[in-house]
């Protein structure tokens, strides 16, 4: 069936005239239709057929690029021209774009064709997908399980082969901990390699897109299409993009592999530990040289992170007031009333449990207690990364302490946040990170978590890719 095809068949499939991006195009969309994983929150069927349908022509001309037609699905936080922008939140509900993301320009730019936008965890705070206006999404292996956040309708849809792709964006661990959850392949590029313009903002010093996909060559095909400097983001890296596919079959011999200590310690279940041990010793076996490190400061990456990103989102979301776009109340009784009553009710509790958070972290006499002192042990955990990088290529470890969770079954915000413990401190630092199907654990996915340096995509994509053509966790699906 197509929907079994990687993007990189599905390519070649397109170019020998197998199939057409219109017949592929409605294939995704029949068996969006039958699914019950409310992994979109809107579905652009129509847009989808006329661009299929442009594809197709284009594909006949001969002059087309190597992702024409190939569909994908773009998660609900890029503006999309004429499309509902929701960002997962009923303050955006009725906002249709008037323009487009820089990421989905340079998508629409290949020719491709967008499926729909995927549900998330209101304004990608959340690590579960149940902060969603529109309800949780479900993980495909399991339905009463979560599929992670916040890009988990991203990784459901993947995962569940109703989209060979999907966007997705990493602030904390957003990217790799639905993949590793949902059992596909997630990537986190670093810092400013993806533009964020047109990207609704969370926390801005930490948010970044990156491709959902289910093997390491298809994300380095999708990251090649998505990466690239932006004049119109100030926090994009004027740096040359290297063609991601070109050392996909170096061999890893030699291959220095860090292990944390501080990340096989005491909550780390012994099941994802089992996983992801095995993957390291299959690692060692193809020659990789296996060196245990410290990243000590990384035990302070939890509360460093909900100081800094609570206070950047603080900032960004008070933009939201009932006034300019979004959500407004009915009948205000003046100004204030305007204010207060827009945001309640626009905003979901966790975004307002982290506004708060923000805004007591940043007013007058506790900015130095709290804020400026997270960003000094931020400064702490980029250089215990720089020092561990020094002796080591790749540094390995587990996604989440966890496979997925029951929905519902965690209350307590604190014991969600744990959820990011191995992930956040990537962000913090501004490094890439990966998450790649490793195996299973009581019968549900566990990823195995890469991370490089600054700018070392390229290695990340390679170490990963070679994993997947030793083992065949990357092919099995919950699906037919």
């Amino acid at each position: 069936m197509m929907h079994n095809l990687t993007i990189a068949e599905q390519i070649k499939g397109l170019k020998n005239r197998d199939f057409s991006s219109l017949e592929l195009t409605q294939h995704y969309l029949n068996r969006i239709d039958d699914s019950k994983l409310n992994a979109f929150i809107s579905v652009t069927s129509e847009q989808a057929i006329t661009q299929a349908k442009l594809a197709d022509s284009i594909l006949a001309k001969g002059n087309a690029t190597s992702l024409t037609g190939i569909p994908y699905a773009h998660k609900d936080i890029f503006c999309t021209k004429g499309v509902k922008t929701s960002a997962g939140s009923k303050m955006l509900d009725s906002f249709i774009s008037p323009y487009d993301a820089t990421l989905s320009e340079k998508l629409n730019s290949q020719n491709m064709v967008m499926l729909g936008k995927t549900n998330m965890d209101e304004f990608a705070m959340g690590s579960s997908n149940e902060n969603s206006y529109y309800g949780p999404v479900k993980n495909p292996w399991d339905t009463k399980k979560v599929p992670g956040g916040s890009s988990g309708g991203s990784a459901a849809a993947v995962a569940s082969h109703i989209s060979p792709f999907a966007t997705g964006t990493d602030t904390g661990g957003s990217i790799r901990q639905p993949a590793s959850l949902c059992g596909i392949t997630g990537l986190k590029p670093t810092y400013g390699r993806i533009s964020r313009y047109g990207m609704i903002a969370y926390a801005s010093s930490l948010d970044q897109a990156g491709p959902m996909t289910r093997t390491a060559e298809d994300s380095a095909i999708i990251l090649n299409a998505m990466a690239g400097f932006d004049t119109k983001d100030s926090t994009s890296a004027n740096k040359l993009v290297p063609d991601y596919t070109k050392n996909l079959s170096k061999s890893l011999k030699g291959l220095k592999i860090g292990l944390p200590k501080e990340y096989f310690s005491e909550g780390l279940d012994k099941g994802v530990e089992k996983v992801v041990m095995k993957a390291i010793n299959d690692y060692e076996s193809m020659g990789a040289e296996i060196i245990e490190v410290s990243l000590p400061n990384s035990i302070h990456a939890i509360p460093a992170y909900y100081i800094v990103a609570p206070c950047e989102c603080s900032s960004n979301l008070s933009r939201f007031d009932g006034v300019r776009y979004g959500y407004r109340c009915d009948d205000p009784k003046d100004l204030n009333d305007l204010y207060l009553r827009s945001r309640s009710e626009g905003f979901g509790d966790e975004v307002k449990r982290r506004i708060m958070i923000g805004a007591y972290a940043l007013s007058a006499g506790y900015y130095d207690a709290y804020y400026l002192k997270a960003q000094k042990v931020r400064q702490l955990i980029s250089e215990d990364f720089k020092k561990v990088f020094k002796e080591v290529d790749v540094v390995m470890g587990p996604v989440s302490p966890t496979a997925a969770f029951d929905l519902g079954s965690v209350k307590d915000p604190v014991s969600m946040y744990l959820a990011d413990i191995y992930t956040l401190s990537v962000n913090l630092a501004g490094l890439p990170g990966m998450s790649i199907p490793a195996g299973f654990s009581d019968n549900l996915p566990v990823g195995l978590q890469l991370i490089g340096d600054h700018w070392s995509e390229e290695l990340l994509l390679n170490t990963a890719h070679q994993f997947q053509l030793k083992t065949d966790w990357h092919h099995l699906s919950p699906v037919d």
